[in-house]
């Protein structure tokens, strides 16, 4: 069965919330639309709706998979058949900073890619300064990378505001000299932070380096380092810390954008688009 029929069916549900409705949209009988949307949530291996008599609900699963299946339906549809319906495997090469897996795979992106187009994903980790070079090198055909300023070409994800954060009611932040968590060599908000560094500020002692946000984040908590972690990482077991106040370098705000190098790829632009829909 052709899977693109299979959205279909899920995303008019979600339409019309009625399977009598749906099925009168689509010429089907209500069985055969129960037959789908089972098959649907067989194939990967998630309840998408629950629902009786009177009443019809998404669940939180079915909210995150409508809004891939919307993106799959709303783009130019010859080309989305190529990429469902055809035995040619499409191969991208994606680039993105280590902390991005985690965020992209909580989304379901890679499975429903995996399962509903024939597009094959080979994704490698990096910072993003690294990432850059490597994208000029033709060796990736998109990258998520974060940049303080919009580079040409770049599709705006999310702007990201960070702070210089402490460990609540901790003691690191007065230190001399400051010891601090940054990320490794050639990261953007490590590049900015020296950067913006002036002779007359507190010494700066690098006690962690590492790609990882959830570290910094540690070490901050534990009180063994003051570090820059993004805002909406920053809980409750951290303050922060005014630059002026404490003669730390400012931090300027960041973006994170999709960077594409092969801008004729119809596997390479729905891509692009998925990220684009799912963002948070």
């Amino acid at each position: 069965m052709n899977k693109l029929s299979l959205i279909k069916t899920f995303t008019t549900i979600c339409e019309t919330k009625d399977i009598s409705l749906s099925a009168n949209k689509l010429s089907m009988s209500e069985s055969d639309i129960y037959n789908h949307i089972s098959l649907l949530e067989e194939i990967i291996h998630t309840k998408l709706i629950q629902h009786s008599k009177n009443n019809f609900n998404l669940t939180n699963a079915g909210e995150t998979f409508l809004v891939f299946a919307h993106t799959l339906l709303m783009k130019n549809h010859k080309n989305m058949i190529k990429l469902t319906d055809h035995d040619q495997i499409f191969s991208i090469r994606i680039g993105m900073p280590t902390d991005y897996i985690e965020i992209y795979l909580k989304t379901y992106l890679i499975n429903f890619i995996k399962i509903f187009t024939n597009i094959e994903l080979n994704i490698d980790t990096d910072v993003s300064g690294n990432l850059f070079k490597r994208l000029d090198n033709q060796e990736f055909d998109l990258i998520l990378a974060t940049h303080w300023q919009q580079q040409a070409g770049a599709t705006l994800l999310y702007e990201r505001r960070f702070h210089w954060v402490a460990a609540k009611d901790g003691i690191s932040h007065q230190q001399q000299p400051r010891p601090i968590a940054l990320y490794p060599e050639n990261c953007p908000i490590r590049v900015q932070v020296f950067a913006h560094y002036q002779i007359g500020m507190p010494l700066l002692n690098i006690v962690l380096t590492s790609p990882s946000p959830h570290a910094l984040c540690q070490v901050v908590e534990s009180d063994l380092a003051i570090a820059p972690i993004a805002e909406f990482r920053i809980n409750d077991n951290m303050m922060i810390l005014d630059p002026s106040e404490y003669q730390l370098p400012p931090l300027p705000t960041f973006n994170e954008s999709i960077y594409v190098a092969t801008p004729d790829s119809a596997a390479v632009n729905f891509l692009s688009d998925l990220f684009q829909a799912i963002k948070h």
